[in-house]
């Protein structure tokens, strides 16, 4: 049996687009082949961010998610968390060149992490766990869970089911073609909302299914009783 690496071991990790040479290519790719401002729109919409809202991005990558957010509402506490130092250096001076104000760490997501004053109200994520394995799938969700304060809630944006036809075969041949399918065939199958009900999220619901040229990109959300 071959071993299965840690979802955040260092070895193990695929940088955006899987390579780190495409990483600057990554905006572009995202913007042209996802329908980013339509997805990204309804995202925000979902999570509505507050003055008083505590958010954690899980994977915030680029950080175009993150100026996005803070456009819509400037006073929104917002901490975003990913491994990869050059998708970081690229959010950080995303946030200073829009004049906002973000916490930025370099680093994999872990309950076990973060300090006690991070405790958030909302948990986000998109684009990230379709390439993660999914014992690291599940993992970051029971992470999610337990940071979380009661009441919080919990939003992903990512790739979900993929109906047989046209986009399941445009997810094989662009996001599995990049990405594998070891990772990425439990979410063309519909993975995330089971997850997110056997951690002990309520109220899970698929908000929005976008279809895209790399497959269905659907838009989760749940609450921590």
């Amino acid at each position: 049996m071959t071993k299965q690496e840690p979802w955040n071991d260092a070895s193990a990790y695929k940088p955006p687009l899987r390579y780190k040479v495409l990483t600057p290519l990554y905006d572009f790719t995202i913007a042209y082949l996802t329908r980013e401002k339509t997805w990204r729109n309804a995202f925000i919409n979902e999570i509505s961010p507050s003055p008083t809202d505590r958010i954690i991005d899980i994977g915030c990558g680029t950080g175009s998610l993150a100026v996005a957010i803070l456009k819509r509402e400037p006073r929104t506490d917002y901490l975003g968390i990913d491994p990869d130092a050059d998708a970081l250096s690229r959010a950080r001076a995303k946030i200073i060149g829009a004049g906002l104000k973000a916490r930025m760490e370099l680093g994999f997501f872990s309950a076990n992490g973060l300090p006690e004053d991070s405790t958030p109200n909302k948990v986000i994520s998109s684009l990230v766990l379709h390439q993660v394995p999914l014992g690291g799938k599940k993992q970051i969700i029971t992470d999610m869970f337990r940071v979380l304060a009661s009441g919080g809630k919990v939003h992903i944006a990512d790739y979900g089911y993929q109906k047989p036809g046209l986009m399941r075969l445009l997810f094989r041949i662009t996001v599995q073609a990049l990405d594998g399918v070891a990772d990425t065939q439990p979410n063309a199958e519909g993975i995330i909302p089971k997850l997110l009900e056997q951690t002990g999220f309520t109220d899970v619901c698929e908000v929005s299914r976008i279809p895209t040229l790399t497959g269905t990109i659907s838009i989760y959300s749940g609450e921590k009783p």
